[in-house]
């Protein structure tokens, strides 16, 4: 059989089809560079598996039959060497309903839940919607590379109120893949202070050249039967929609706790389109789509890296090790990242994320969606770089030096 091609570079028109990200305002002009949602077609395979369910006509309640959790299960050992049993699983609807789920069902109202900042906003409001309490061990640029303050969170973790670390692996918005020694120093932390270990790792798929994510379930004897694992085929397949997520849960009482509480929230179901793209996205057709799409990826990260290097000296551009979410310190322009927002999206037609949404350890950053067709994500920079250029001009930012703009002409979006 020959080898499958896939075109991301196919500019796909989304606006006017009921996009968040391409129909949240009524601007034509505006490209869309902000939420975690590709522009790209999904898998042909998994295409195939959602017209076959559409020809059926019929689209009841789904059920995850044996196929889903087998699904899971192969795909954690064939693609990472992890094993553990489908009796661990318990479908819902999403990853962030997955992780209030399990915060309700494992913790009281005044338990401290730890998180590291700068972190995926929902996990704010997770925690704070669930009546319990922040605790935030901030992140250590170090070297120009983000680690984690363990002196910090081991203190955190130590205190008579903690109840449970909310991790990420790979961390968004920083994009770090945490290596197997700090993962496996967290578990040592988390299991030292008996307090509930849970990673949320939707981007786990999606990783850089010469990086590798390691499921966190893996780094110990400890960490294979505590760590509680909520995760989807939706961020590194673009199914999200499809409504369609998984828990992982080795420990029984645990499990059977979180299960209750996904059935109060009534987080139960999954979608019956997501349950058959998900068996389709974890087969080996799935796992090549899914290569050259970090192929693609690794493209466009050249692409900004050389952006931020020739257009806006000064600013610093975290190492993209993961994701494709590349975040990039702006606060050399002696602007918030909310102000910078607003003044890309309604000078210059181009809508990022400020980091103000990810904590206040973040008030100069700014998150950049690179899933997108290159020609695309040409145009979006070069719309930013005369937002750095008229900047200059206005004295803001002495250190930057003019750039010839070759991003490219316009092009349609």
């Amino acid at each position: 059989m020959a080898e499958e091609q896939f075109d991301f570079d196919e500019l796909i028109a989304r606006r006017g089809t009921r996009s968040l990200k391409w129909d949240i305002d009524q601007d034509p002009d505006v490209i869309e560079l902000w939420v975690a949602d590709m522009d790209f077609r999904a898998a042909p395979v998994i295409l195939e598996a959602l017209q076959k369910k559409l020809d059926s006509g019929v689209f009841g309640y789904g059920l995850p039959t044996k196929a889903f959790y087998e699904a899971i299960v192969s795909w954690y050992r064939k693609r990472y060497g992890v094993e553990f049993s489908r009796t661990s699983i318990i479908p819902t609807t999403g990853v962030v309903p997955a992780i209030s789920s399990i915060l309700q069902g494992l913790c009281l109202p005044g338990d401290e839940v730890i998180i590291q900042t700068p972190a995926y906003n929902c996990f704010f409001s997770s925690v704070r919607n669930s009546g319990l309490v922040l605790s935030e061990n901030a992140l250590k640029l170090v070297n120009g590379r983000w680690e984690i303050d363990f002196e910090d969170l081991e203190e955190r973790a130590s205190r008579e109120k903690a109840r449970a670390l909310l991790f990420c692996n790979p961390q968004n918005p920083t994009g770090r893949v945490w290596t197997r020694d700090e993962l496996t120093r967290v578990a040592e932390i988390c299991e030292k202070h008996g307090i509930f270990l849970i990673s949320d790792e939707i981007h786990g798929e999606l990783t850089a050249e010469g990086f590798r994510y390691t499921p966190l379930a893996s780094v110990s004897p400890w960490a294979k039967d505590h760590v509680i694992t909520a995760s989807a085929a939706s961020k590194a397949f673009n199914i999200a929609g499809l409504q369609t997520a998984y828990i992982i849960a080795p420990v029984a009482e645990a499990r059977n706790r979180i299960d209750r509480q996904i059935n109060i929230n009534e987080v139960c179901d999954p979608n019956p389109l997501g349950i058959e793209a998900l068996i389709a996205a974890y087969s080996d057709r799935g796992a090549a789509w899914l290569d050259a799409l970090n192929h693609y990826l690794d493209g466009n990260r050249k692409v900004i890296e050389e952006f931020v290097r020739e257009s806006l000296p000064g600013c610093f551009l975290s190492p993209q090790e993961g994701t494709y979410l590349p975040w990039i310190d702006f606060s050399s322009f002696g602007k918030t990242s909310t102000e910078i927002e607003k003044e890309l999206l309604h000078g210059y037609h181009v809508r990022v994320n400020g980091g103000a949404h990810y904590g206040e350890t973040s008030p100069g950053w700014i998150r950049i969606n690179i899933a997108t067709p290159r020609a695309r994500l040409r145009e979006g920079l070069r719309r930013i770089a005369l937002w750095a250029e008229d900047e200059r001009k206005k004295g803001c930012h002495p250190l930057y030096r003019r750039n010839p703009l070759k991003y490219r002409d316009p092009v349609p979006i």
